[in-house]
């Protein structure tokens, strides 16, 4: 059940006496990479980041919004230089960087007319940009705020949805527990998705609240969203520089060995005319980007299935349910990447996807952290409850490394 809450929630339990911590040295001797060669050092060796005070909002105080000069909008074509920072980012990811508030459908406009150019060549709004490339940015304009008006029934109706979801905001943030099936954006075949459901909590200043990142469809969980321009700046700036903290649960075939180790591949993306799936990938191939996960085994069921915790510490597209198939482990219900012949799903088990972003850690724009933790979803909490898992187990992923 989607809850408000005025602090953010905490994880499932402290370690209970006994609980064995995150056994970095093993799982890197026997980890999955590239070649199968073992990585240069040992999770175990890495600092262990200090757990983060929890942000807790200041109740009945107003924080006046500190006077940050605005990005100005190009009025005329402009060309501007990618830099270290934006090394390895989406074009669209780019311009929500660079330009807080542009619309998503505005930079979907704009690439699909080719108006944005890379290097001089026509991009999509998918592909990766690299340090030192020159960046064509044609005038951009910003929404046109909407007069202020009394919702329809139907607007009332996806207010009332999204405040269901929400479960932490305050002034600048929220954090909405994403329902699996409902996209985050639009798209082919999409009717309804979260971007255009957040037109109704447009404020008095026609300002609306705005994704800086994104799930997959059939992924529950954890969505952060600003709302404000402010907030949306020092987010994104947040997820580029890998300062967000992100844990996902799965449902996956088989019971990996080691029971805890890190996953490094390269991942591409390879395309078809009806559909689009990574692939893993050689160090210097074309579109290739370095990907790594951490993962832990929570709890197994008969050694047929195993409810595994993820940290990926990048955020490549279908990261985590690449490399899960990678490993010979893919996440139940996974529609893509499922890779088990004559595998029976058990019985009672839902075939959808058993992926859910269950925390998001990152520092909060005016101080402190967001720490925010989403339930199982509905399908996920049948899975468990069928599989007698305990949902309040100590999760041993909580100690792996941040980079």
């Amino acid at each position: 059940m989607s809850r408000r809450v005025k602090k953010p929630l905490r994880p499932a339990g402290d370690r209970p006496k006994g609980a064995r911590p995150y056994r970095g040295s093993q799982a890197e001797r026997s980890t999955h990479r590239p070649g199968g060669k073992p990585p240069a050092r040992s999770p175990a060796s890495a600092p262990r980041a200090p757990k983060p005070a929890p942000f807790v909002a200041e109740p009945e105080k107003v924080v006046a919004e500190p006077k940050k000069p605005e990005v100005a909008l190009p009025t005329k074509v402009e060309t501007v230089v990618v830099t270290a920072d934006e090394n390895n980012m989406r074009v669209d990811r780019f311009l929500e960087g660079r330009f807080p508030g542009l619309s998503f459908s505005h930079i979907q406009r704009i690439v699909r007319k080719g108006e944005l150019r890379v290097n001089g060549k026509r991009a999509d709004s998918k592909d990766r940009l690299e340090e030192g490339q020159s960046v064509r940015i044609p005038p951009l304009k910003l929404d046109t705020p909407k007069a202020t008006a009394h919702l329809s029934e139907a607007g009332a109706k996806t207010l009332q949805a999204l405040k269901d979801m929400i479960l932490f905001e305050d002034a600048d943030v929220m954090v909405l527990n994403k329902p699996a099936g409902l996209a985050v954006q639009g798209g082919s075949g999409i009717t309804r998705n979260i971007d255009d459901m957040l037109e109704v909590m447009r404020d008095a200043k026609g300002q609306k609240p705005r994704l800086v990142h994104r799930l997959d469809r059939e992924t529950s969980g954890c969505l952060l969203i600003a709302k404000t321009r402010f907030a949306a700046t020092a987010l994104t700036g947040s997820f580029r520089h890998r300062s967000a903290r992100k844990i996902y649960w799965a449902l996956v075939a088989g019971v990996p060995k080691p029971k805890q180790g890190r996953i490094s591949t390269y991942l591409a993306k390879d395309e078809s005319e009806d559909d689009s799936i990574m692939r893993i990938a050689k160090h210097g191939d074309e579109g290739a980007s370095h990907a790594v996960t951490y993962y832990a085994v929570v709890e197994t069921s008969a050694q047929k299935l195993a409810w595994v915790s993820l940290k990926p510490v990048t955020g490549r597209t279908h990261q985590l349910r690449a490399h899960m198939a990678h490993i010979d482990h893919a996440i139940i219900g996974d529609p893509k990447y499922f890779n088990k012949e004559n595998w029976d799903l058990p019985g009672g088990l839902q075939k959808r996807l058993h992926l859910l972003a269950r925390r998001i850690v990152i520092p909060h724009p005016r101080g402190g952290y967001i720490d925010a933790s989403a339930p199982l979803p509905p399908h996920m909490l049948q899975s468990w409850n069928l599989l007698g898992l305990e949902a309040d187990r100590f999760d041993p992923i909580e100690n792996a490394p941040e980079e």
